[in-house]
């Protein structure tokens, strides 16, 4: 492996790591806090809505400005930052006020990671997967560690891990190098693709359902399992399985981006997500939910990698952060939020195997339209990539 790509693994690795240490754990600190359900149900919501507006923002300052390492370390120096304030307040009024800086800075992390990982691979592109796949181990391997040093030591250490190993993640951040801008170029000039570019505007939609229906896995599968009576066993060995289906996803990804193209894989990414919905309300089981949970790697995976690399392709020159920004902000951003908001209403009121029912109906109807247009539009959406 080549130093470059070293730099990549080892930032995913370390970075997802950190991410592992406090991301599951901030309803545990919110409900130590003694906060409100609505209370908690107003700040887990907050970031998804932020990172909409947060990740295009920055990604579009940096290829604007050119200033992308001057960006990546403000963010990430100040995402530290704010990771240490958080155990030493206990109020609504400044959690409130950390969240949202937390989330407007965390927010281009990835785009620009992935935008300089791209870069960095040049003419070996297709083995961004790989790359990724340090994400992958990384945040398996932390978060039995987190576990171990929670109980041990307290909440405060989730944030105090987290900040740790984001600093490490911003030392190895400072050997990233991005794709520049001409000078002279106009940022405004160049935005119109977003609008003119059919298939782009297709691919936009399809990440906001995709992130709708991820989300409703991500923060509902547990409730719904608690639901239906299992045991806390068992949602540990289904998190075991999400997270072991990753692995073989991510490895071969360049494979399966050269059989379907970048847009292809990413379709079938979204197509499987809305399938997977599907198949937990129908297949109910201990057996039906811990079988389906191997389709992980076929979702959230499958959509990141491909997404990546269609937005790298399709970006004009000195846009590539721009692209993966817009392309974050609709996926975890946007379409995350509506999952959220949605699938909290429904799950409390219809139940999480209707739920799952009508988003999963409503995510491959989507998927089927867009198929039709392009279909009678004589497009091929495996191959057409240019």
């Amino acid at each position: 492996m080549s130093m470059k790509r070293a730099y990549s693994f080892f930032f995913y690795f370390l970075s997802f790591a950190a991410v592992a240490f406090l991301m599951p754990n901030f309803i545990l600190y919110y409900q130590g806090l003694g906060f409100s359900g609505i209370q908690i149900g107003i700040l887990a919501g907050m970031a998804p809505l932020i990172t909409m507006v947060g990740a295009p923002f920055w990604t579009g300052l940096a290829d604007a400005k050119r200033i992308h390492k001057l960006i990546m370390s403000l963010v990430m120096l100040m995402t530290v930052l704010l990771a240490c304030i958080f155990p030493l307040v206990n109020g609504l009024a400044p959690v409130v006020l950390l969240i949202g800086l937390y989330a407007f800075f965390t927010s281009p992390l990835l785009s620009m990671a992935d935008s300089a990982t791209m870069t960095m691979l040049a003419g070996a592109k297709e083995i961004y997967g790989r790359i990724r796949l340090g994400g992958t181990i990384g945040f398996g391997l932390a978060a039995i560690l987190a576990g171990i040093v929670l109980q041990s030591y307290g909440i405060q250490w989730a944030f105090w891990g987290f900040a740790i190993l984001m600093f490490l993640a911003f030392i190895v951040s400072l050997k990233f190098t991005y794709e520049t801008r001409v000078a002279g170029e106009s940022i405004k000039w160049d935005l119109r693709w977003v609008l003119a570019d059919r298939r782009w505007l297709f691919f936009l939609i399809l990440a906001f359902f995709g992130g709708l229906a991820l989300t409703t896995i991500n923060s509902y599968l547990f409730p719904y399992m608690e639901e239906l009576g299992f045991s806390k066993t068992t949602m540990g060995i289904a998190l075991t399985i999400t997270t072991l289906s990753e692995l073989p996803i991510l490895f071969f990804s360049n494979r399966l981006i050269k059989r379907f193209g970048a847009y292809g894989l990413f379709l079938l990414g979204v197509t499987i997500t809305g399938m997977r919905l599907l198949l937990y309300a129908i297949f109910n089981t201990t057996a039906g939910i811990l079988i389906f949970q191997l389709l992980n790697g076929m979702t959230f995976p499958l959509m990141w990698v491909a997404g990546v690399s269609y937005a790298d392709q399709k970006a004009p020159p000195g846009m590539k952060s721009t692209a993966q920004g817009l392309f974050g902000a609709m996926l975890i951003g946007i379409g995350s939020a509506t999952g959220g908001f949605l699938g909290g209403i429904m799950l409390g009121s219809m139940g999480g195997r209707w739920m799952y029912l009508i988003l999963g109906s409503l995510v491959l109807v989507c998927v089927g339209l867009i198929t039709l247009v392009e279909r009678a539009k004589h497009a091929d959406p495996a191959r057409d990539e240019i």
